[in-house]
This record gives structure tokens, C-alpha cells and sequence, in this order.
């Protein structure tokens, strides 16, 4: 392994800033391996450190102050806006690079060494003028209120329908697809994860299914359409629910689906639903919240009805390791609590089935979709840089460079299995215990 604390090239006298970056970055990556990447200055010189073979990506330090910007002080929200605000940037591989996540919390100096690396951070230029501004959101008022919530889903919901558009598949599915050997592409995946979906409902025409968080519609039109459901689905974006109805309209089925601008806790339960289906919008209910989400699935469904609840979750071994990307991850003050998904949070499995069932509903079916989320992300990444271009049409460029970190990011916690997606299939069973269900589950693998 290459020695990352004795730079190969030499610092040009003309340039004390590249020294004295060198120095820093040596001392951060001296205990990195196998060194698979390569880091380029400013001046556009040679890589200072060549990786060990073909690396798999590239650093680019775009300035002298762009180092002091990413560790001073060290946390993953200045790492982050220092990308956001391209003090640097990423060539070549962003997934490879996301591994780099789990290295930082786990770099050891001495005092010697910290005091020394203090001094050379605190030596080299402040950020430029034009890189304070911050897009994140902080919302204000109690966590989880309905007036708060609206605020920070629209946040990241609300950016441009045009945008998500770009790097979606043709019906828009912001959630996890389901893969049969991983060779489809993204929109015959996206078709057989709502397929499955419905066969695990065993959704039949005529049914009425509430749709919760249901995005641009594209499982509400999808159950309508093929399987002759009743659907209502719900969202607090109102571009989303615009951009649903109109493809509802184009497709003649106003009279058994709409969509409506509204909260899960607003929806009244009289007539109840045959069914109910939440896809991507756990992670937004809060885990304090949890009885209370469950309560009202369950005042909104009638007895011997099904729900399919399909979320993020953490993974509890992991939580007690503290792995590094976790910390990116629906923790207060992180990245992506400021830029992507305030408020956002990501409960165990066995909580929220303990939740669950403190109301009253039967667990009949877990499936985890882990390995399936984490290409499903590498597709949106990969969608979204080819379409870089067009991008900037309905974005900025900052906005543009939270989308393609934070989906590479989590698509590196859930390959190496720090986070996972869960679908839960529970069953309000009639009061004489009647589920309805089949001896087997051969009906979720039929077509």
C-alpha cells in the first residue's frame, strides 16, 4: 500500500497552499486502504497521489480554501456542502467514493499530529464570499406537527416535477423497484415492484385502497388500471398531486382513481378502506409517532382488510457499531437532515412491528428489499449525471449535487447492509379472527 503521507510529487514554490494541502490530505488518508483513488489540485497538475492501479475515482480540489472548507471543523454537513458548493468535486466513480464515509470517523491522530493539522487548516484561505449562501431547510415548531411536516416534505418533494421526471422511470416510482435477477431496466422493475405490491394485497376490482404518500401516482394509476381498484391516494405536495390528476385524466380513469393534497391524519374513516398501501412515506412519520400512524391505519381499514407498509429501516447491529454513513442518515443536525429529508427518520424493523401490533394488526408477511434499493439507486444515479446537463434546465447546480451524493451515499449504506427497506403486509383481522388470508404465499409469485 502506498505510503499516503509522503506525497509522491513535490509542492511547487510558487504555490505555499498546495504544500501545505498536501500535508493535511497526507495526514487525513495516511492510514487509507487499499488507496484506490487519486486526488488533482487547483493548478490541474498530475494527480499528488496516483492511486495504486486505475483509480476509481478522483478527487478535485478546486481552490486552496476548498480543503479547510471540508474538515474545518470535521463533520459530515461541512463535508458535504463543500461538495455542494464545488469547493470539490468527484470525477469517475461517486459510489467508490462514497466509502469514503465510513473512513473519516474513524481517523486517529495524536495531539501532536491534530494541533499541527489545526494549524495548517486554519493557514489556508476562508470559503469564497459566493459559497455562504445555504439551501438547506431548519424548520421550526414541534417535530412531526401537520404544519411542520408539510414544510419538509414539500422541501424535497416539491422541486421540480420536471427534474424528478429526468432520472425516474415513465411512471415516476420514488421508492425501491423489485428486481426478479437484476438484469431489467429501471421501468420493468419499477412495473414488478407494483405488481407485487398488489398481489400481496390481493387487491381485487372493486376495492377501495387509500393510497398513502402516493407521490405522482404511479401505484395508485397502476391498481386502478390493472388490477380495477377504487384508489385514493394522498400527498402533501401539491405539484405531485397536480402532475397525478392530470395522468389520470389522460387516461380516462377519474372515475376509480384521484388524488388529493392531504395528511394520513386527516383522512376520514367512514367509509373505511378495503385496503391501504404506504410506499416511501414511513420514514417521514417519526418513530414517537409510530401508534399513532398505526392507529389511524387502523381506524381507516375494514376488518378482515390488509396493509402493506413499505419503508426504511435501520439495522440494529449496525446502529451499535455507529458505522460512518449512518451518521448521514436521519440524524438531527446531518446532512441530510439540513438538505434532504428534515426530519426524517429511520426506525428497526422490530419497533415498528412492536408498533404495529400494540393497535391490534397481525403480522403476516416481512420481506426485505435491501439489495434491491441499492441498485435501484445506482439506476437514478446513473440517469441523473447522464442528464446533467438538463438538470441545471429545472435546477441549480447545488440542489443538482445533493440529489447525486445523497442517492450515491445511500446506495453504499444499503449495499453494505447499514440500512435496509422493509415491506410489512399486516392484516386487521375480523373479530373473530379471520384474516382471509392463503395457506401459502404462492399468490405473491404468480405472473
Amino acid at each position: 500500500m502506498a505510503d499516503l503521507s509522503r506525497p509522491v510529487s513535490l509542492a511547487d514554490e510558487h504555490s505555499p497552499y498546495r504544500a501545505r494541502c498536501e500535508r493535511i490530505l497526507g495526514r487525513i488518508f495516511a492510514s487509507y486502504g487499499p488507496h484506490d483513488f487519486a486526488v488533482r489540485l487547483w493548478d490541474g497538475s498530475h494527480p499528488i497521489w496516483p492511486a495504486e492501479g486505475r483509480p476509481r475515482f478522483t478527487l478535485v480540489i478546486q481552490h486552496p480554501g476548498a480543503v479547510r472548507r471540508m474538515f474545518l471543523p470535521p463533520s459530515e454537513v461541512n463535508l458535504g456542502e463543500a461538495f455542494l458548493f464545488g469547493d470539490y468535486d468527484i470525477e469517475g466513480d461517486i459510489f467508490a467514493a462514497t466509502s469514503l464515509l465510513d473512513y473519516f470517523p474513524h481517523v486517529r491522530l495524536g495531539a501532536f499530529e491534530l494541533a499541527g493539522l489545526v494549524a495548517d487548516l486554519l493557514a489556508l484561505p476562508g470559503p469564497h464570499a459566493a459559497q455562504t449562501a445555504r439551501p438547506g431547510l431548519r424548520p421550526s415548531g414541534q417535530a412531526h406537527s401537520r404544519r411542520r411536516d408539510r414544510e419538509t416534505v414539500r422541501f424535497h418533494y416539491d422541486v421540480s416535477n420536471a427534474f424528478y421526471a429526468l432520472w425516474l422511470d415513465k411512471n415516476m416510482q420514488y421508492s425501491c423497484a423489485y428486481f426478479r435477477n437484476g438484469e431489467e431496466d429501471l421501468d420493468t422493475a419499477q412495473c414488478q415492484k407494483m405488481a407485487h405490491i398488489c398481489r400481496k394485497l390481493r387487491l381485487q376490482p372493486g376495492e377501495r385502497l387509500l393510497d398513502i404518500g402516493c407521490g405522482w401516482g404511479g401505484l395508485a394509476l397502476y391498481a386502478a388500471e390493472r388490477f380495477g381498484a377504487e384508489v385514493t391516494g394522498i400527498t402533501l405536495s401539491e405539484p405531485q398531486a397536480a402532475l397525478a390528476n392530470q395522468r389520470i385524466r389522460a387516461r380516462g380513469l377519474e372515475d376509480r382513481c384521484r388524488v388529493l393534497v392531504m395528511d394520513y391524519r386527516e383522512v376520514p374513516s367512514d367509509p373505511p378502506f378495503d385496503k391501504l398501501v404506504s410506499v416511501g412515506m414511513f420514514e417521514h412519520v417519526g418513530a414517537a409517532r409510530l401508534p399513532g400512524y398505526f392507529a389511524q391505519a387502523w381506524r381507516l381499514l375494514k376488518p378482515g382488510g390488509l396493509f402493506l407498509n413499505h419503508g426504511i429501516g435501520s439495522i440494529k447491529a449496525h446502529n451499535r457499531r455507529g458505522r460512518g454513513l449512518k451518521r448521514w442518515l436521519a440524524r438531527p443536525n446531518s446532512f441530510m437532515d439540513r438538505y434532504v429529508f428534515p426530519d426524517g427518520e429511520l426506525v428497526d424493523i422490530h419497533e415498528t412491528l412492536q408498533a404495529a401490533e400494540g393497535v391490534g394488526f397481525e403480522v403476516r408477511d416481512v420481506e426485505a428489499l435491501r439489495e434491491h434499493y441499492a441498485l435501484t439507486l445506482r439506476h437514478w444515479v446513473r440517469r441523473l449525471e447522464a442528464r446533467h446537463a438538463e438538470a441545471l434546465q429545472h435546477v441549480d447546480e447545488p440542489t443538482y449535487r445533493v440529489w447525486r451524493l445523497y442517492m450515491a451515499g445511500c446506495a453504499h449504506s444499503f449495499a453494505s447492509s447499514q440500512i435496509s427497506v422493509y415491506q410489512a403486509l399486516l392484516s386487521r383481522n375480523t373479530a373473530s379472527g379471520i384474516s382471509g388470508q392463503p395457506w401459502t404465499r404462492a399468490h405473491l409469485y404468480e405472473g
